[in-house]
């Protein structure tokens, strides 16, 4: 299994982009900068697809303001999220209100409970990459190109959904704070909502009152299954910094 390299950094952002960039030239495989700035501590998880390697075990913590700079391999493929008000004991158990991979500090290959946003990616001759709502919102997240050719454009939900979540959507702390938004298909279970059974394709599965909720809030991200045209972006030889919280 191939190690990431590591690093965390605790600067201000754009002393840190120039740091970043003085680097990039240097990386061989793509570099992913993980930035948290939110107010609060967030806990990205990392699941790779079938038959890539797991980097970093799969999670850890970012405190605010606080930067995490990493190395993915060619062809690797997954998605990152991030986990909210987490504690875990000494041996790194634990639970996360939401984006949980199992009561575990280290993901290690799982994936987050829903509801939980989404960056998605496919690394490979051409980069493909998403900021997804399929399966619910839990944080604002955002990915912005570092160099490479092409459209490499912006991607992301920056917006607060929990702010205008619909009321069976919400999930909520036990002080009442909506903490998430779930998707139509994870609150309702239904194939309408799913795009599966005889809405499994692109034809008969369309937009829905919720999913538009969403897409209204978050035009660059993807808002139910079959949204591709408008959300789907595609980039060459670059690097990322996914932000949570970017508008904080």
């Amino acid at each position: 299994m191939m190690e990431a390299r590591l690093s965390f950094v605790l600067l201000p952002f754009l002393a840190f982009c120039c740091c970043f960039a003085a680097s990039v030239g240097v990386a061989k495989g793509t570099t992913f900068v993980l930035h948290n700035k939110c107010s609060h501590a967030v806990w990205p998880g990392i699941q790779p697809g079938a038959g890539k390697p797991v980097l970093a075990r799969g999670g850890f913590r970012l405190l605010p303001n606080q930067a995490y700079s990493l190395r993915f391999p060619a062809g690797w493929s997954g998605r990152i999220w991030g986990r909210q008000d987490c504690v875990f004991d000494g041996n790194g158990k634990g639970r996360c209100a939401t984006g949980d991979c199992g009561g575990a500090l280290y993901c290690n290959g799982i994936g987050g409970a829903p509801p939980a946003t989404l960056a998605e990616f496919t690394l490979g001759e051409q980069d493909f990459y998403d900021v997804s709502l399929v399966d619910g919102y839990n944080l604002a997240i955002s990915i912005t190109p570092f160099r490479g050719t092409g459209k490499c454009s912006y991607a992301g939900c920056v917006t607060d959904l929990n702010k205008m979540c619909p009321v069976g959507l919400q999930v909520r702390s036990r002080d009442n704070r909506v903490l998430a938004c779930k998707s139509a298909c994870f609150a309702f279970n239904s194939p309408r909502y799913c795009c599966t059974g005889s809405y499994g394709n692109p034809q008969s599965c369309r937009p829905t009152a919720y999913s538009r909720i969403f897409k209204t809030a978050c035009p660059r991200a993807y808002s139910y299954a079959y949204d591709d045209p408008t959300s789907i972006v595609t980039c060459k030889g670059g690097s990322y910094i996914i932000t949570f919280c970017p508008h904080q």
